[in-house]
Parts: C-alpha cells; sequence; structure tokens
C-alpha cells in the first residue's frame, strides 16, 4: 500500500538573498528584497509554513499570510505604506 504524501511544501534553500520554495511540482524563489519581514527570522520560522488551501501559504510562527500569486509575480503586490 502506497503511503498519502504528506509534503506538498517545503523551504529547500535559504541564502541571504531569500530562500526557494518547493510547492507541489513548482519551484518558487522568496527573495528578502520583495518579501523583507523573512529576513530576520530564523530558519524553524520560515521553513514552517502550511499551505490552508491551493493560493495560500500562512507561516504561523511569523503570522504571515501569503497569496501564492504574489510570490509568482511579486511586482503585481507592491509593499505599499500609509504612513
Amino acid at each position: 500500500m502506497l503511503g498519502i504524501s504528506t509534503s506538498e511544501i517545503e523551504v529547500s534553500l535559504a541564502s541571504n538573498k531569500g530562500f526557494w520554495l518547493l510547492l507541489d511540482a513548482e519551484e518558487l524563489f522568496v527573495p528578502f528584497s520583495e518579501f523583507p519581514w523573512f529576513k530576520q527570522a530564523s530558519i524553524e520560522a520560515v521553513t514552517t509554513v502550511e499551505k490552508p488551501s491551493s493560493n495560500h501559504l500562512y507561516w504561523p510562527l511569523l503570522d504571515i499570510d501569503l497569496s501564492v500569486e504574489s510570490i509568482r509575480n511579486p511586482s503585481a503586490f507592491p509593499l505599499l505604506s500609509k504612513a
């Protein structure tokens, strides 16, 4: 009997520029320049990631929610502040 795959998402490599996210059959780079709140996070916090739905990722230790599309195309989701 074959087992059920429990890993749909995985952080495969982290560097000082960002980290690689393996999402099903897709590999995405999450650059700190576009997602700065991950830069000072611990490896444990970055690698603890959940996929509540097909286009939604959640890092519970950081309380960060992102759509997969925002990682694929960060320029379509600019970081803006009203301050």
